[in-house]
């Protein structure tokens, strides 16, 4: 989280050319697609390398990578839209220089917007199969994470004293509500930016928040900016209706206190993932920490959420 200039960027082009090289793929290239807290780069016609570039964020060591390389790997034997791992690298974390990395296939993307039912329909796909995934992955742990990023300094420069007790007390609200509810493998960050429409239809990325808790969850996280910033009713209705039509039942209440948790989510690592914002971004989360004050005495979701269109 965070971001890297780009002049820090050379060491970890380094430890990802000569891991996919001890394996075989000539990098025969070197395409950045993403610099951020990771750096994302295409080495090779089908080779993409993640390579965690910020060492000092908030998640230390190849823990949570490895949850991700084991999720991604069982959907893909199991045909989930999902973007697969790199076969010619064995599908493990990899740490080299001192960057931990994953390497993935490469895919075409076409550049259209997804059809909004085939969200649904694709995100109750990889849910399905989540449910036969038989490692341990940790509780709501995005939302015990974000508790502990507020204690982080970063966190306690950028939000006053209220707002630091406004987002504690929605996500601690929110992980012992959550917790009545059914509970299953999740994406954990299902927004739409972790979704591509490519040449081989919609597949999911970015498995890196894993974890366990209701399918509400990973629905709040694709619908929230449509639904709250965009005010978009009809692109929401059909999201929820093709997760509906493709087998998958939506609590309604659940799905309101995962609206309410992902907010808090979001805000509290606008320090890390936006350390310099721009307007745009500063707007986008004022307009999160106005809507979590409405939601402080809210128990029951809006009539639109209903899940009965």
């Amino acid at each position: 989280m965070g971001h890297t200039r780009m002049q820090d960027i050379d060491l970890p082009i380094k430890a990802a050319r000569e891991i996919a090289s001890a394996h075989g793929v000539i990098p025969d290239r070197c395409d950045i697609l993403q610099n951020s807290s990771t750096l994302v780069l295409r080495l090779s016609e089908t080779l993409v390398a993640r390579i965690v570039t910020n060492l000092d964020g908030p998640r230390q060591g190849k823990e949570w990578y490895a949850r991700e390389i084991a999720v991604a790997a069982h959907l893909a034997r199991h045909k989930a839209p999902v973007i697969p791992l790199h076969p010619a690298i064995p599908p493990e974390p990899y740490e080299h220089l001192g960057f931990p990395m994953n390497f993935w296939q490469f895919v075409t993307a076409t550049g259209s917007d997804p059809d909004p039912e085939m969200i649904g329909k694709t995100l109750h796909d990889c849910h399905e199969v989540l449910l036969k995934f038989d490692q341990h992955l940790p509780h709501l742990e995005i939302l015990e994470e974000s508790i502990r990023v507020l204690e982080l300094k970063s966190a306690r420069n950028h939000f006053s004293p209220p707002t630091l007790e406004l987002l504690r007390g929605h996500l601690t609200t929110t992980i012992g509500t959550l917790g009545q509810f059914p509970s299953q493998p999740l994406h954990g960050d299902a927004h739409l930016g972790n979704l591509m429409n490519t040449t081989s239809g919609l597949l999911w990325t970015d498995w890196e928040d894993t974890f366990t808790g209701p399918v509400e969850w990973d629905l709040a996280s694709a619908i929230w900016n449509i639904l709250i910033l965009e005010e978009d009713q009809t692109t929401v209705d059909q999201i929820l209706g093709g997760y509906r039509q493709a087998g998958g039942e939506i609590n309604p209440l659940a799905l309101h206190h995962s609206l309410i948790g992902r907010a808090a989510v979001m805000s509290a690592w606008y320090p890390i993932l936006y350390p310099h914002p721009s307007q745009d971004r500063l707007i986008k989360l004022q307009r999160r920490l106005d809507w979590l004050k409405t939601m402080a005495s809210s128990d029951q979701p809006s009539s639109s959420l209903n899940c009965q269109n």
